[in-house]
């Protein structure tokens, strides 16, 4: 089943439900893809696509509610978690720290890196394997300690 297919069902269902926050970002959500298909100039988006743009989505809610954190607005965070938690349903299984390990193990081991310098080969040779199923800034920090 596709991303914008769950994302109808789910509407429905927070329609049927009168789930008004959960409606509010399924509909952020499927103007987001519609208008990233627009932009790539297809009728539909491929898996691939669908994930940058969920992913892009939960990177834009996860700053913005570090930002308000750090502001002191409570009120603001509470609403952006709950934003959170809803658009992390329709992410896929996120690797945990081992697992990420491993493969950054891996793909130093395939590159022979042997130092700091070489840090953007090791990352451009794991970001296209964990795209979306993994956070870019802790994917970033493990590679860093690896290469110390």
């Amino acid at each position: 089943m596709s991303l914008l297919t769950t994302l109808n069902e789910d509407m429905k269902q927070a329609m049927r439900s009168k789930d008004k926050e959960k409606l509010s970002v399924i509909r952020m959500l499927k103007a987001s893809l519609q208008n990233e298909a627009i932009n790539l100039g297809v009728s539909e988006l491929s898996e691939e696509d669908e994930l940058t743009t969920l992913s892009r989505e939960l990177k834009q809610r996860n700053e913005s509610y570090e930002a308000f954190k750090a502001a002191g607005r409570d009120d603001l965070t509470e609403k952006l978690k709950r934003e959170i938690d809803i658009v992390s349903q329709y992410m896929p299984e996120q690797y945990s720290e081992a697992e990420l390990d491993e493969i950054i193990s891996q793909a130093i081991a395939e590159l022979q890196v042997t130092s700091k310098k070489e840090f953007g080969k090791v990352m451009g040779k794991i970001m296209p394997k964990i795209k979306g199923k993994a956070d870019g800034s802790t994917v970033q920090k493990l590679v860093q300690k690896h290469l110390n």
